[in-house]
């Protein structure tokens, strides 16, 4: 039996006809940046998830970035960010001039550890980036604790984790900013790029909206140096076909999730942490193993696909490498880095594919 890694295939066959009819409409009123159908996602989008306003963006990168900007970072800051998680958590901090200050993570839940967030704080610090890494919610009350108590200005990066909640409210309006990728491979995804910001912070919000169209508050009038983050018709026009199925999917990621705690027995291995301030919505399903990559090798043998998410720290990337973190000094992410493999978790796959991963694994 094969179970590929992921199959965007099978979820988009599902919606082709109502998808073509979308970009249709959108093609024939011309509505191709912004408009009418990022207008109905972002409306969607927040009556949805729960959420006072949307902004819709073009990319997952551009609303963290903006996040930068309206936190006011700049040359001769320092602003925390998770060790592992994707390189873009910390592109907003770079592009603003500021310097990453990369700390470790909990070694159950893979995201942000308080302890090593309050030790990582300087006269220097301005910010956190918290990423809700996998799907998994942060400990936010004790990192905003920290964040209130050093004044620190706050982003959730919730790429991962859309329709994620931390004890009943929805990540992104709980620190000052919020931010989401539709990248096609994301639990909402388009079929291209896209993003959104979100903000408790009225101020905040309509900031951001300010900078997505080159800091123009009425046309050809530029308050501000902006930016051109607009998304695009087509991608408001699929998320919107999209999100009516979004819980759905995030059931069933949530269910696969459940069989695999409960049918992987096998020595050594560490499954993904449950905790009881909200439950993942499963981006990733990433176990470690001290023998990770002949694991891989055994899967692929059993026609299972595996990936490799996040083989390299961030604080070891060569882009980094200047800020002069040596090999050992983030040891939890660096042991995550080198024993994580993540196995396949979409909502399309079968209960009997479910059940081959299962019982390969258990069989190595």
């Amino acid at each position: 039996m094969k179970v590929p890694f992921l199959d965007l295939s099978i979820q988009h066959q599902a919606l082709r006809e109502q998808a073509l009819a979308a970009l249709a409409s959108t093609y024939d009123g011309t509505r191709f940046c912004l408009g009418k159908d990022v207008e109905t996602f972002e409306e969607n989008f927040s009556k949805t998830l729960g959420y006072t306003r949307t902004l819709g963006l073009n990319s997952g990168t551009s609303p963290l970035h903006l996040a930068a900007v309206i936190a006011g970072w700049g040359p001769g800051d320092e602003v925390i960010v998770p060790a592992f998680t994707f390189i873009s958590s910390a592109w907003g901090v770079s592009y603003v001039g500021a310097t990453p200050k990369f700390v470790d993570i909990d070694a159950k839940t893979f995201n942000l550890d308080p302890a090593a967030v309050e030790a990582a704080i300087t006269p220097k610090t301005k910010g956190i980036v918290i990423v809700h890494l996998f799907g998994q919610p942060a400990p936010m009350d004790a990192l905003l604790a920290i964040a209130k108590k050093h004044n620190l200005f706050v982003v959730e990066d919730c790429a991962q984790a859309v329709e994620a909640k931390y004890k009943g409210t929805p990540v992104g309006i709980l620190g000052d900013v919020g931010t989401f990728s539709f990248y096609p491979t994301k639990n909402l995804g388009g079929c291209g790029e896209g993003g959104a910001l979100v903000s408790k912070n009225d101020a905040h919000f309509d900031q951001a909206k300010l900078l997505r169209v080159h800091g123009m508050g009425r046309r050809y009038y530029h308050d501000q140096v902006g930016f051109n983050f607009r998304m695009d018709g087509f991608q408001g026009a699929l998320l919107n076909v999209k999100l009516p199925h979004l819980a759905t999917w995030t059931a069933r990621r949530q269910a696969i999730a459940a069989k695999y705690i409960a049918g992987i027995k096998l020595a050594d291995v560490i499954l993904p942490a449950t905790v009881d301030y909200g439950a993942s919505v499963y981006h990733q399903f990433t176990i470690r193993h001290p023998r990770r990559d002949a694991l891989r090798e055994h899967l692929t043998k059993h026609e299972i696909g595996t990936d490799l998410i996040y083989p390299v720290p961030l604080h070891r990337q060569t882009c980094y490498a200047g800020l002069g973190y040596a090999e050992g000094s983030i040891p939890v992410a660096e042991k995550a880095a080198a024993t994580c493999v993540s196995l396949p978790i979409f909502p399309e796959l079968t209960d009997a594919q479910v059940d081959h991963v299962i019982a390969s694994v258990n069989s190595f």
